[in-house]
């Protein structure tokens, strides 16, 4: 026998490098298809009962990795497959002008999907150290499934606030629609999250543990199903005074949108819609994100053209507005005198979709192309802000995609008595994209106690409830108004007192006893030994 036989140096460089390879291939496209089946889960199919075994499937594939590297590449798989079907509208925007742009959308779909796919992967590989080897089919398995489970919700946390934040098609927002999402007005968007995740886990207990820990996961998740349907069937308050709204969907096509000879066409459209007969007076008119054709410094006879079709009715529109050089993003109230009584600057923008990270750091040094200071892409507004319409109430505006942010609801200076959206998701498509958007609005009102409003240029235009019920909505690719009354808001909800800190909370210290678990388990290990 030769000296690295009797040391045992090929054991330990098999062990070793055995844990760090990457997993078989039908393994990894085992993992992605259950990834592909948990995003059926999301809008709009909300198929949860088929996202909650796909997710369980990923959690027993991973926990049967023999070293975290192998659990991440599992992960990696079942996350990329998730993020492809899940956001494959990402192509969308790209086919707008498909002669320049088109080349762009696989790529655009494979980078989006890969990228989601590292979160998983670190939820995996975060599990899988904090749990420990689950080569056993005892206290290791189940610690090392728990913590994959607490690593989803941590990994889904960081989504939402990492480089400005994506936290779109959380894992948590396969709850909404049903009385489960009524549970995100306590613990929010990555509370939901865990409740998908902790009980999927059940499923990859060790066979001991399982039944039992399956069983209680069912009960807790009918508890809450039914705690939801209990807090949905309670009566709403009746709002005082009544307000009445008209939210105003054009339907313009994003390809035609800015074409010269559309742009009036539009413009008229949104007039007529405006000036439409109705059955109860509104007592506001919203208008969709950049509904109109020219700038609010300088709107030529723009403004006194829409004062005069809304006929003494305040209008709240999407425009466009310059300070110098730099553009915004921006929301006007219009009062009957074609006055502009409120602006509202949207702060959180898409990057690289609104403005180049970095751009204006890069036009100090001669790059100006990228620079938002310049007149290349928008300019962040000040912040989160609340406008005081006297009668209409305290109003939070959100433009486009700063509905999907919980904790920009939070970052406001005072509570709204209402949310008011202005959207333009003509550039999703029309097959998820917007329905996932819509979605998220649902999960905000829940979240904030406050109703909804959201006017969309080619759809969903919607009236939710504080609930998060659809109250009135117009679908895609249709021109229409939305007539509704504004449903009353609730008390404060404990999420938009207490944001994510007491979820955060509760997975660091649930991490931290798994850890001291295994530290121990350890312990006693090596003392039999």
């Amino acid at each position: 026998m030769n000296l690295a036989a009797r040391i045992g140096v090929r054991p330990a460089f098999r062990a070793v490098f055995g844990a760090l390879a990457r997993p078989g291939w039908m393994a990894l496209t085992l993992a992605a298809i259950c990834g592909a089946l948990v995003a059926l889960g999301q809008a709009p199919f909300g198929l949860w009962w088929v996202a909650l075994p796909a997710f369980a499937g990923v959690l027993m594939l991973a926990v049967a990795e023999p070293g975290a590297v192998r659990a991440g590449w599992v992960g990696w798989a079942a996350g990329t497959g998730y993020g492809a079907t899940a956001m494959f509208w990402i192509v969308e925007p790209f086919f707008v002008e498909p002669e320049v742009y088109g080349w762009m959308a696989p790529f655009a779909l494979v980078f989006m999907a890969a990228g989601m796919g590292l979160f998983w992967a670190l939820a995996t590989v975060l599990g899988a150290v904090l749990g420990g080897p689950a080569l056993d089919a005892g206290a290791g398995r189940n610690r090392r499934a728990l913590a994959m489970a607490l690593g989803f919700g941590a990994s889904d946390l960081l989504r939402g606030y990492l480089f400005t934040g994506f936290p779109w098609v959380l894992l948590g927002h396969v709850w909404i629609g049903t009385p489960v999402m009524q549970a995100a007005a306590f613990v929010g968007p990555v509370g939901l999250t865990l409740i998908l995740a902790l009980p999927a886990a059940t499923a990859a207990l060790a066979p001991k543990a399982r039944m039992p820990a399956l069983v209680a996961a069912a009960l807790a998740v009918t508890g809450l199903w039914l705690a939801g349907a209990a807090r949905l069937a309670e009566p709403m308050p009746d709002r005082t005074p009544a307000l009445h709204l008209r939210l105003v969907q054009p339907n313009a096509a994003q390809a035609e949108k800015w074409q010269p000879d559309k742009m009036r066409e539009f413009f008229v459209r949104h007039l007529d819609l405006t000036a439409a007969p109705f059955t109860t007076r509104p007592d506001l008119i919203v208008w969709p994100e950049t509904a109109v054709p020219f700038l609010l410094e300088d709107p030529g006879q723009g403004l006194v053209m829409v004062a005069e079709a809304a006929a003494g009715v305040p209008v709240a529109l999407g425009i466009q507005r310059s300070e110098g050089a730099r553009y915004y993003n921006s929301l006007a109230v219009i009062g009957p005198d074609a006055s502009v009584q409120a602006v509202y600057d949207k702060f959180h923008l898409v990057p690289f979709g609104e403005y180049v990270p970095f751009g204006d750091l890069a036009g100090r040094f001669g790059l100006s192309a990228f620079a938002a200071q310049a007149g290349h892409g928008y300019s962040a507004g000040p912040g989160a802000q609340v406008l005081d319409l006297g009668r209409l109430g305290l109003v939070q505006p959100l433009i486009c995609y700063e509905a999907v942010f919980a904790q920009d609801l939070r970052a406001a200076p005072r509570r709204a008595d209402w949310l008011l959206q202005v959207t333009n998701d003509a550039w999703f498509g029309a097959l998820s994209g917007p329905w996932q958007h819509l979605a998220q609005a649902r999960l905000r009102a829940v979240e904030s106690g406050l109703p909804l409003a959201r006017a969309a240029n080619t759809g969903v235009s919607a009236v939710i409830d504080a609930k998060g019920r659809i109250i009135a909505f117009l679908g895609m690719d249709q021109a229409g108004v939305v007539d509704a009354a504004l449903p009353a808001s609730l008390p404060a909800t404990v999420y938009s007192r207490f944001g994510d800190a007491p979820v955060l909370g509760f997975i660091v210290a649930a991490m931290a006893l798994l850890l001291r678990m295994r530290s121990k388990g350890v312990d006693r290990g090596r003392r039999r030994v």
